[in-house]
Order: structure tokens, then sequence, then C-alpha cells
């Protein structure tokens, strides 16, 4: 697949997502996909990947990694899968190289479970905000979303929520664990200290 077909894709999905998802989606938007492609690829080549193919089934997987919240909310990664087939059918991508795209997007389904480098790096890239300058507002958004969607029941249950998943999350790369744990791990000590107050 060349960079003009990539772009092409890249072009129907931000399409499909502006048009198709529920604007109560206040964190799994296309702001979000957009941020994951753009965290992968930087992360990609912090871990020095090179190989352009490489590259691309990770770009692939980071754009098609949320698609199947314009269906259902629950469940959403397998089927993401299923749209990113029906997408690349007929494309020069083979059915192993879905099969690496269909294990990156698996791999992000909470608790992450990643088997190599490319799947980890969706992972951190997927969670990247968690130890970013930008984490309040994004970490607020998702608080919106989960209250929308009955996730969580009310305003006092998301802190709680916040700090049990903080002090279970890890990132996988040594990029991530360089330039995101440390502010990560800060956020988490400011919460657990408000939480004691």
């Amino acid at each position: 697949m060349t960079e003009s077909g990539f772009q092409a894709i890249h072009a129907s999905i931000v399409q499909r997502l502006s048009a198709g998802l529920d604007p109560r989606l206040t964190y799994h938007n296309l702001a979000h996909t957009l941020d994951v492609l753009d965290q992968s690829l930087r992360i990609s080549l912090a871990e020095e990947i090179t190989d352009p193919r490489q590259l691309l089934l990770i770009r692939i997987a980071a754009l098609f990694h949320d698609t199947g919240f314009l269906f259902e909310y629950s469940g959403h990664e397998a089927r993401s899968c299923v749209i990113m087939r029906e997408a690349l059918e007929g494309t020069s991508i083979s059915s192993e190289e879905m099969e690496q795209i269909s294990g990156m997007i698996m791999a992000t389904k909470i608790p992450q479970s990643p088997t190599n480098l490319m799947e980890q790096i969706i992972c951190d890239a997927d969670l990247d905000y968690l130890g970013r300058e930008d984490f309040p507002p994004i970490s607020n958004n998702l608080k919106k979303e989960f209250l929308e969607y009955g996730v969580i029941k009310s305003e006092a249950a998301w802190d709680p929520l916040q700090i049990g998943f903080l002090e279970k999350h890890q990132y996988f790369t040594q990029t991530s664990n360089k330039t995101r744990a440390p502010k990560k791990n800060e956020y988490l000590a400011i919460l657990k200290e408000e939480q004691n107050h």
C-alpha cells in the first residue's frame, strides 16, 4: 500500500468518525483517534522501528482501533477488527498483515495485553495522555463520557476509579516509561492526596 493509499483510508475513517460517532463520546472521539495515530508514530520512531511496512501497519491499527464505537460501546475492539478487515478487503494488505493489525487493536482492550513491540506501541499511544500536560481536561472528558454511558453512576465514583486505573496501568515501551511514566505517577500522587482530604 502506498502513502496515498493510506491517506485515502485516513480520509475515509476521519469522515466516518466525524459523521457517525455519538456526540456523547467526549473521550472516544475523532480527536482521540488522531492523537493515538500521532503518538503511535512518535513512539515507533523513538523505538527505532524503521521498516516502512511495519510503520504502515501500526498507523492503520491506530486509525481503526476505536472505529467499533460507531456501533457499540462495550466490546468495540472486536467490532473495530471487523470494520478494518472490510475496509482493507482487496487492498495490498495481506491476511497475515490483517492478523497483525487485529492483534494490535485487540491489545488495547483494558486491561491491555500486548504480546510484541508493535502491540506495546499502540497500547502506549492509546493511553499516552495519562502522562501528559493535557491529562486533566482529557480525563474530564472521559468522566463525562462514563457518566453519560452509565459506566459510573456519580461524580463521586470517578476519583477512586481513576486512582485504581492509574495504579494498575503500566507503560510497555522504554520510550513511554521514560517520557510519560514520571508525570503519570505525579498525577496519581496528587489524586491520592486529594482523596485523603
